[in-house]
């Protein structure tokens, strides 16, 4: 290969490495914004997440209330009380609190010795299982790679080492990424 052929090469793959990931963003943000606009169909663009937004916020403000508290307490009891919505809300309730309540999850990352020779990063969610009668044990999430989900494996706490000074969002970007993304690092380096 010629020396002016490598040189294009090379500057065409760094201008991959630059688009795709931003052109993809950009995709994605679009997609999402283009659906929560769409669940409330107004022809005119944007005033569909505008009216959700400001309706979240308002039922956010009730539920702070004094006043208007006990009515959502009284709802969320009913919604315990139907048989498989009560799974599917509990479940999906938990996990909202996870990431925006006031018991947030996924804040204290770990290392999980699984054999001899190999480990893996993840999430504690649970460090008292004794409800369970396992008392030696704690819950462990592990987020996959290139994915937007992951399984949860009851661990010895002996295997379990906490991560200190890591930023929990930077392990589940490192392992989002398949090990891919520099954990405290924002930008990828893109020299020779």
């Amino acid at each position: 290969m010629s020396f002016t052929t490598k040189r294009f090469v090379t500057y065409f793959l760094r201008g991959l490495l630059f688009v795709v990931p931003v052109a993809l963003t950009i995709y994605v943000i679009i997609l999402i914004l283009r659906f929560l606009d769409g669940i409330i169909p107004i022809p005119i663009p944007g005033l569909g997440i505008l009216i959700m937004f400001s309706f979240i916020t308002f039922m956010g403000f009730l539920a702070s209330i004094f006043v208007t508290r006990p009515l959502f307490d009284i709802f969320e009891r009913w919604m315990f009380k139907l048989p498989l919505v009560n799974i599917l809300y509990t479940s999906i309730r938990d996990l909202m609190s996870a990431f925006v309540g006031d018991k947030k999850k996924f804040n204290t990352p770990v290392v999980v010795k699984l054999s001899n020779n190999m480990f893996r990063l993840g999430f504690i969610t649970q460090d008292n299982l004794s409800i369970l009668g396992e008392n030696g044990l704690v819950a462990i999430y592990f987020p996959h790679s290139y994915n937007f989900s992951g399984n949860l494996y009851l661990v010895p706490k002996e295997n379990v080492r906490v991560l200190e000074g890591v930023k929990s969002a930077d392990v589940m970007k490192f392992i989002v990424s398949g090990g891919v993304s520099k954990i405290g690092s924002n930008s990828s380096d893109l020299k020779e």
